[in-house]
């Protein structure tokens, strides 16, 4: 689907709006150039205020984005395209993101063993960074997730690796 506009996009200066090692092995798998500039956006919108967890998520894609366009706007520095993204692990009417801590790992992983849930993913892509109405383009995706079943000693050995620390719903997908 992007292999015809690759070879313009080489052309674009491409920022993406996250420190997430995941997102730039995306990135890197579609061919893109791309520089990272992680987002100074405090994650922290109410998520009573939002009819849907997909609303919930484009909308602090659509901050962090663009917080960073305004970075580089305010500092005089070209770009073509922001990339924002944000993903929650739903279930129930429950949102988990990243974990506080061990135990919170714990707890989550505990909830999702053999269970059915959904994780959501918010993209925005800005573009037009060099005047102040920017053009933003968002959209969703919705995929849901079957986990096995997880013993306590199998759950508390991944929580010790670090790995769920930094995912929402403490396991990658």
């Amino acid at each position: 689907m992007l292999e015809p506009s690759l070879g313009k996009l080489a052309q674009k200066c491409i920022v993406l709006a996250s420190g997430s090692p995941r997102r730039q092995h995306l990135l890197n798998l579609i061919g893109l150039n791309f520089k990272v500039i992680p987002s100074n956006f405090e994650e922290n919108l109410d998520k009573k205020l939002f009819k849907s967890p997909s609303d919930y998520v484009k909308e602090t894609a659509k901050q962090k984005a663009k917080s960073v366009a305004k970075k580089l706007l305010e500092n005089g520095t070209p770009v073509d395209l922001v990339i924002g993204a944000d993903t929650v692990v739903v279930l129930g009417d429950q949102i988990l993101e990243k974990p506080n801590d061990e135990r919170h790992a714990v707890q989550m992983l505990s909830s999702l063993s053999a269970r059915s849930h959904y994780v959501c993913s918010g993209i925005t892509l800005i573009t037009d960074v060099k005047e102040e109405n920017m053009n933003i383009v968002q959209f969703h995706e919705k995929t849901e997730v079957i986990m096995g079943e997880l013993s306590q000693e199998v759950i508390e050995a991944y929580v010790k690796t670090g790995e769920p620390m930094d995912k929402a719903g403490s396991y990658p997908l």
